[in-house]
């Protein structure tokens, strides 16, 4: 009786708040109820064959399988190939979400809760039914201090996950947020029986390493060598293959990962031909080193591939949890060393454009005309926040909106320098004694913390120039385990971070600069920012019912976080840089994508001709 209730309750809604097939946060989404397969794929794709990569990143090895806790470091295509969520996004749209284990999803009214009915032929990797409370099950695990510390923060908004049956589950949200269906509905679902032992008990969840995961994804693991590779096979009865928004992905019968020491010998092996697909981000190499006999015959091809993904967030982070970060004089002061021009002409081969924004290549920052000036809505949030908190909100944030460093004419590193000086001497740092001192007599040093060897030439010339105004940089590279472990518990003075681009930014925010996530071990506030303004402005922006909000609220947030000067900005390149083999086949890319997600769940092996006798 209480499940009739509840679908007659549904019937009477009204028309505005069904979902059905897809949500969108800002508007009606691209794709119509009956639509067979995503613009962007090859709905005819070819099927089979193996696709072998390297090191998608940072990582040379791994010693664990589960991706969804802090400790250690996950295989991977773990998290890509065997976990399936509610709903995925569409590459082509922003903040939009189509059915993929829930074949229809419906709002409510006062947009606090939303309901899932799940697919009766949804499955995991071990054949059981997928049911509500596996996904209450996936929830509860990821909230808990089982999971890693940053789902609590990206989940923060929803309240919890009630099962109404075996096929349909509710969560309720804390607050009216357009985000919070996107959140859940791309949350990865897993069976509550992984890890069981088959004598009795289970191993905890937070202690997973080798148990293979029961997941509910195309793939499952077939062989691994610890540390070395990992080879996925698909599954054969995956369940989703015939489903609209998995046609023309993930094409291939086998995905194999090879992980390499260094850069050096994965680039070698690429062209040896060990693995079929590279994805290059230094631009000496691209311009150098993608060459050979494989080369010049068509067996390897290299092309860049256009994008429209926001920029993001690349630089040198200071984290300010550390006194001699604290006064923003001194992190403006240390942004005014970098030579971006020299860097571009002498080691990028001109490939780059400079950051200038949180948002960067995006509508959301403030940057989206240069030297911009807040009016209108933006002027008022900020003049609001000032009254609330006026040592966050000073004077100049009103103002244009700062371009980063150039030592293009009329500028100079030299005119720089002088004016780094000047701000040093500001917060009280004075040459003296062969040094730069405080008013202690304490030298200004620091650690810059990195994991890979390739930034060591940027890093020289940086050091150098930080020199000459007599500060002293150690540069310190480690394996990346120990990177990883020194950034989790925040033990480093500067780093480099990569914030990941975003068209539709939501509670990650939180992790990222929120002031909650500035204490807790594993955040991505690596920087350790702890601004009232800041919170209100991610509260806005998670809150946002249109996009002409959100516009408002995130621009106001990236002059905040610009004029604070927590990191030296770096670089982007406004193209995926690619190299391949010619075995393998793609559709035209999509507008929004990374490269390595293209490849993996796009991308397909050419059909081989016969052999001839």
């Amino acid at each position: 009786m209480k499940i009739f209730l509840f679908f007659l309750s549904i019937l009477f809604l009204p028309q505005s708040s069904w979902a059905g097939h897809a949500f969108s946060q800002y508007g009606e989404p691209k794709y119509p109820k009956d639509f067979l397969a995503f613009d962007f794929v090859n709905p005819q794709a070819p099927q089979g064959g193996t696709l072998t990569l390297a090191n998608p990143d940072r990582r040379t090895s791994f010693d664990k399988f589960n991706p969804f806790t802090i400790r250690g470091v996950s295989a991977p295509g773990v998290a890509d190939l065997m976990f399936e969520s509610l709903a995925i996004g569409s590459a082509d749209e922003t903040s939009s979400i189509y059915g993929l284990i829930a074949d229809d999803m419906v709002i409510a009214p006062d947009h606090l809760s939303m309901t899932f009915h799940l697919r009766p032929e949804a499955k995991f990797s071990d054949g059981s039914t997928i049911s509500a409370s596996d996904v209450k099950y996936s929830f509860d695990t990821l909230m808990s201090k089982l999971g890693h510390p940053r789902y609590r923060t990206v989940f923060a908004d929803i309240k919890q996950a009630v099962v109404i049956s075996d096929r349909i589950i509710r969560f309720d949200f804390r607050s009216r947020t357009g985000e919070a269906p996107l959140l859940v509905g791309t949350m990865p679902i897993f069976s509550p029986h992984w890890g069981q032992k088959k004598g009795g008990g289970k191993v905890a969840f937070n202690e997973l390493a080798f148990e293979s995961p029961i997941g509910s994804g195309p793939y499952i693991i077939e062989s691994y060598q610890t540390g070395r590779n990992i080879v996925f096979k698909k599954n054969p009865n995956y369940w989703g293959k015939n489903i609209n928004v998995r046609i023309g992905s993930f094409n291939f019968d086998r995905i194999v990962y090879k992980l390499f020491s260094d850069d050096t010998v994965r680039l070698e092996a690429f062209k040896a031909g060990e693995f079929d697909a590279i994805v290059e981000y230094r631009a000496k190499l691209w311009a150098k080193s993608y060459v050979g006999s494989k080369f010049n015959n068509g067996q390897l091809v290299k092309h860049e591939f256009e994008h429209h993904n926001g920029a993001g967030m690349q630089g040198f982070a200071m984290n300010t949890r550390k006194e001699v970060f604290k006064d923003p004089r001194v992190r403006q002061a240390l942004g005014l060393a970098l030579d971006f021009e020299w860097l571009n002409r002498q080691i990028f081969y001109s490939q780059y454009k400079r950051l200038d924004s949180y948002f960067a290549n995006s509508l959301l920052g403030a940057s989206y005309v240069p030297n911009s000036v807040p009016d209108g809505d933006e002027l008022r949030l900020l003049k609001s926040l000032q009254q609330k908190y006026p040592s966050e909100i000073t004077a100049d944030i009103l103002g244009p909106m700062p371009s980063p460093a150039t030592t293009n004419e009329p500028q100079s590193l030299r005119k720089n320098l002088l004016k780094a000086r000047d701000l040093l001497a500001q917060a009280g740092w004075t040459y003296r004694d062969g040094a730069l001192r405080n008013k202690a007599g304490q030298p200004f040093v620091f650690e810059m913390l990195e994991d890979s060897p390739f930034l060591l030439r940027i890093l020289t010339a940086y050091v150098r120039n930080l020199e000459k105004l007599g500060i002293q940089a150690n540069v310190r590279t480690t394996d990346n385990a120990l990177y990883q472990q020194r950034l989790d518990e925040h033990d480093f003075d500067m780093t480099t971070i990569r914030y990941q681009d975003t068209q539709s930014p939501g509670n990650e925010l939180w992790d990222r600069f929120g002031s909650e996530a500035a204490g807790q071990k594993g955040s991505d506030n690596h920087i350790g920012i702890q601004l009232h303004a800041v919170d209100d402005l991610i509260a806005m922006i998670t809150r946002a019912e249109t996009r002409e909000k959100l516009y408002v609220a995130t621009r106001a947030l990236d002059r905040i976080l610009i004029h604070h000067y927590f990191v030296v900005p770096h670089w982007y390149n406004p193209t995926h840089r690619v190299a391949y083999s010619s075995q393998l086949g793609f559709p035209k890319p999509p507008l929004y994508y990374t490269a390595e997600g293209w490849v993996l769940s796009n991308w397909w092996r050419e059909a081989q001709p016969p052999k001839k006798d």
